[in-house]
């Protein structure tokens, strides 16, 4: 059996953590607000979170951050299994040998010179022969059509996963009666670390473990006591400089510049690190699974290994969790995702006609492969995902495009053999409102564009080249509801 961790943190050393134990985990942030969370908690027990004890808090917050992933986790999942219509699914290398080299030829000779062509947009950045992205036009593509939920490749990932678990973390540090979080300033954490400077501390974490498929969880806490070094301060404010204690529990790491302050631990290490390996092995047999299904690492590295031939070791930079990096695909070109890439094209109708009237467009980083162009919010699919999840999962943390807003009525898929990329067609529902905008880096932009105007952008080389037949499905999608 294989099982799927998603980690509801974007903490570096919970990660490392995990990743030294051989599990990379997928990263889901869960945007809980803390002090709200404490602070209803207190309320529902009739107390102040002054009253609350450090134990109580973690596990308190560790059980929010699971089940704010739990529920999106399961949102995605919703939509995906109440999407309809049909899959479409395009194999542009099967296409007729004498078509397939035409394109070619256009695409090193016109479809370069169009990708750069207007002066007023000349914060667009092309790499043609490494960032490009792929390009038919020309080409008559062989297409078989499938129902969205008959067509087994789409609904799971090529690492596809048993089951999901979801791990909830939340870290404090008790000193003197005191419940120390994230100091967030360098005058709160000089303050704080003068006062912990020679004294010995409890560091609490709290865990809590969902089964996203049935929903059953788990929480518990660890517990470890710190004695720290006499610390000048000298020493204090250029540890604070490094930026590494405002982010943190209790101000301090154990494996990073605050180590040499730590003179002494006490009972659990990991805990101290923000995530307690015998703590969520124990947990996760509790729950019905055994800790080696868990291990992935070998996986994922060898994976990332074979898919880029000029690399020597694990690109760090690219591949942030199972399903992310770089394939060297059968077309020529290098693609992101191992598992593939999905987007959504989400439209807007109008509410008498049920035209389609707008779709949301994203502009993308100049960072980003040909920078600068509008395509449509996605990304790389995850370990343990179909498709359709990835491209709604995508698309809420890049565009804000949330699940219960929308319906997924068709998707078309390009097939490349050893890659994919999966477009899913979706409508706004009758009567919400998608109010998308940029959450990441990835985007300059997010917005909604009339679909009239949507040729006049600066298009992604692959977008404009699907946009006809895009917007004629669209079209046609929407004449039949």
């Amino acid at each position: 059996m294989t099982v799927l961790l998603i980690l509801a943190s974007q903490s570096p050393a919970r990660r490392a953590v995990l990743a030294a134990a051989g599990v990379i985990p997928v990263i889901h942030v869960s945007e809980v607000d803390e002090p709200a969370v404490l602070c209803d908690a207190a309320s529902e027990r009739g107390t102040s979170v002054e009253e609350l004890s450090a134990e109580q808090r973690v596990s308190i917050l560790a059980r929010a951050k699971a089940k704010a992933v739990y529920e999106s986790w399961k949102r995605v999942a919703d939509a995906s299994a109440s999407s309809s219509g049909d899959l479409v699914v395009g194999y542009p290398l099967e296409a007729e040998t004498e078509s397939f080299e035409s394109a070619e030829t256009a695409e090193s000779s016109e479809s370069a010179s169009n990708a750069l062509a207007s002066d007023s947009q000349s914060d667009v950045t092309h790499n043609v022969d490494t960032a490009q992205t792929r390009d038919f036009s020309g080409v008559t593509v062989p297409t078989k059509t499938f129902d969205i939920h008959d067509f087994a490749h789409l609904n799971e990932s090529s690492n596809n996963c048993n089951s999901v678990l979801i791990v909830g973390c939340d870290s404090m540090f008790l000193l003197d009666g005191e419940c120390y979080g994230k100091p967030h300033t360098p005058e709160i954490a000089f303050e704080r670390i003068k006062n912990m400077s020679g004294k010995t501390g409890q560091l609490w974490t709290g865990h809590c473990l969902i089964d996203a498929r049935t929903g059953k969880f788990l929480c518990k806490t660890s517990h470890a006591s710190v004695t720290f070094a006499q610390m000048s301060d000298a020493e204090i404010r250029a540890y604070i400089e490094t930026g590494e204690p405002l982010e943190v529990a209790g101000s301090f790491t154990l494996e990073g510049f605050g180590g040499a302050f730590i003179e002494g631990i006490q009972g659990d290490p990991h805990g101290v690190l923000g995530i307690s390996l015998p703590i969520l092995r124990s947990m996760v047999a509790e729950l019905g699974y055994a800790w080696p299904d868990l291990w992935n690492k070998n996986t994922v590295e060898e994976t990332c290994k074979k898919s880029d031939p000029t690399s020597t070791e694990v690109p760090k930079e690219n591949v942030h969790q199972p399903g992310d990096g770089w394939v060297q695909c059968n077309c020529g070109r290098r693609h992101w995702g191992h598992n593939g890439a999905a987007g959504v094209l989400l439209a807007r109708r109008d509410a008498e006609t049920g035209r389609v009237t707008h779709v949301v467009m994203q502009h993308r980083a100049l960072w980003s492969a040909e920078g600068g162009t509008w395509g449509i919010p996605g990304g790389a699919i995850s370990d343990g995902e179909s498709a359709i999840e990835g491209a709604l999962r995508e698309s809420f943390e890049e565009a804000n495009i949330t699940s219960e807003d929308i319906d997924v009525v068709g998707a078309y898929r390009e097939d490349h053999g050893n890659w994919c990329y999966t477009t899913v067609f979706a409508f706004e529902k009758t009567g919400h409102r998608v109010e998308p905008c940029a959450h990441d880096d990835e985007s300059m932009e997010i917005k909604w564009v009339p679909i009239d105007d949507v040729p006049k952008l600066k298009l992604l080389t692959a977008m404009r080249t699907d946009w006809p037949s895009f917007r004629a499905r669209l079209d046609s999608l929407a004449s039949i509801r």
